[in-house]
């Protein structure tokens, strides 16, 4: 129990956070089903439509889509805790003054959580998950009973730090999409991987998308007695995705008439007053101020996205490492199995780790595109089609290509339809199209991305066809998304 209390608590910190994460997005996917439901009721195309809204009120995407949270916001603030309750018994002998200290943090945490209103799930993660770990912790974390070799405490820690700098140095822009392509993309399991993110992540992603963000946003503009006023504002709202949906009262936006005063409001919350004259002449610059001060979640938000980067990694590594170390101690005393653990854990990071410098896209010269087209190895042949689309060439001047349609590669198929993207040829049109059918929603979601880069209206039918029978919201999403790069905007007729 020595070296494992630490994993404990953390699997229980993890445990009572996929509890309210799971709760946290059913409540929002049943706010988003009430939403879509009086989108549809008013005329307009619903953004997930009718083949997903069912899978709303469902508890698998709650629980799957609640994993984001566990193993980001969960992991985050487990280990924090975590930290914090090994420092106060270790280092300072569970002295009140820190205590004090620590629990200050707790309550600037929760103050940020709450500084705009109330969220009672979102409190809950920095009241229930500090709770759980650290009575735990303290129950399970055995007591000093010989003075502590700092060396020995360094090797156990040593890995940490090492990993760390080595992911620092290959953090860029592009690490994220090499991994996909050269790591996940690569083989069966990183494929199912990648599947389920763009099956679950839009669920808890609707947690906290500021309004700007989403794709739909429902307007009650039934307080505005002013028909011409009503008429106007219904139609400029639209430009910006705001569906006049009638007298729906949890609305996104609700415009109140009072004079000469516009009065815009968010769940029963005063957001902005203006007036007809300010609103008019920039109604983009109102509505951005209006998504921003209406946004609730700004600190978790920022707290989920520091968790990825710091938590999750911490929070494997303490559970990889407990259960070697329980593995190393049927063999050697509780000191070597700590060693052994700690550097059989440094490995395994490293064994990952070292993956991804080679999954660094291959740079080719221009002059060598048509080259390597042609080349039996696929990373070449992504990384010509990465200079097509990076340079704006015309894909249609290099044979070849049509061939790359029926590649087994995804990530081959993936930036061929971003390729398409910037061609202009009609025979190349027809070719996207196909991507449209890919069995693969990452290609299926650059597919209809291209259509919207290449600037073509003649697409914006084949896209709502294409949107209206797909049972894929991410699919949906960038169908959606072309569909309003082309020019297309929503009309009650729908």
């Amino acid at each position: 129990m020595r070296n494992s209390y630490a994993a404990i608590a953390l699997l229980l910190g993890l445990l009572s956070s996929q509890i309210i994460a799971t709760i946290q997005v059913y409540l929002s996917n049943a706010h988003l089903y009430r939403s879509v439901a009086v989108i549809l009721e008013s005329g307009y195309l619903p953004i997930p439509n009718q083949l997903i809204m069912s899978r709303l009120q469902d508890f698998g995407p709650a629980f799957f889509g609640g994993i984001f949270f566990t193993v980001t916001v969960g992991a985050g603030i487990s280990i924090l805790t975590l930290g914090m309750v090994w420092i106060w018994d270790r280092l300072f002998n569970r002295g009140k003054i820190i205590l004090g200290v620590f629990l200050l943090f707790w309550l600037v945490c929760l103050s940020g959580v709450n500084v705009t209103g109330f969220y009672p799930i979102v409190t809950l993660y920095f009241i229930v998950v500090p709770a759980v770990v650290s009575l735990a912790a303290l129950k399970l974390m055995p007591a000093e009973t010989e003075q502590r070799i700092w060396l020995h405490r360094a090797i156990i820690f040593l890995p940490v730090v090492i990993l760390a700098l080595l992911w620092t140095s290959i953090m860029d822009k592009d690490l994220y999409g090499d991994i996909r392509d050269n790591i996940l993309l690569s083989n069966p399991v990183g494929v199912k991987i990648n599947d389920f993110y763009y099956d679950y992540t839009l669920y808890p992603a609707e947690v906290f998308k500021t309004l700007d963000q989403k794709s739909l946003k429902t307007c009650n503009l039934a307080s505005i007695k002013t028909v011409s006023l009503s008429t106007s504002l219904e139609r400029t709202l639209l430009t910006y995705d705001y569906l006049a949906v009638g007298a729906y009262e949890n609305a996104d936006l609700k415009i109140v008439e009072e004079g000469n005063v516009l009065i815009f409001k968010n769940r029963d919350r005063t957001i902005l007053r203006t007036t007809a004259k300010d609103f008019f002449p920039r109604p983009k610059s109102m509505l951005n101020e209006f998504s921003f001060k209406a946004d609730g979640h700004t600190f978790f938000r920022q707290f989920t996205a520091l968790s990825i980067l710091l938590g999750f990694p911490l929070a494997l590594y303490i559970i990889v490492y407990a259960l070697l170390f329980l593995a190393g101690t049927i063999y050697y005393d509780v000191r070597k199995a700590a060693v052994i653990a700690s550097i059989l854990c440094l490995i395994i990071g490293i064994a990952f780790v070292v993956p991804m410098y080679f999954a660094k896209g291959q740079e080719i010269d221009v002059n060598n595109v048509a080259t390597a087209m042609k080349s039996h190895q696929w990373q070449e042949r992504v990384a010509s089609l990465k200079v097509i689309d990076r340079k704006k060439l015309e894909i249609a001047n290099f044979p070849g290509h049509g061939t790359m349609l029926s590649s087994h590669n995804i990530p081959e198929r993936y930036w061929l339809a971003r390729a398409f993207g910037v061609s202009r040829r009609p025979e190349t049109y027809g070719n996207l199209l196909k991507l449209l059918d890919d069995p693969q929603p990452t290609v299926v979601c650059k597919a209809f991305e291209a259509l919207g880069r290449r600037g073509s209206r003649r697409a914006i039918p084949e896209i709502l066809q294409r949107l209206k029978r797909s049972d894929h919201w991410y699919t949906q999403l960038y169908a959606y998304k072309a569909l309003r790069t082309l020019g297309w905007k929503q009309a009650r007729s729908m």
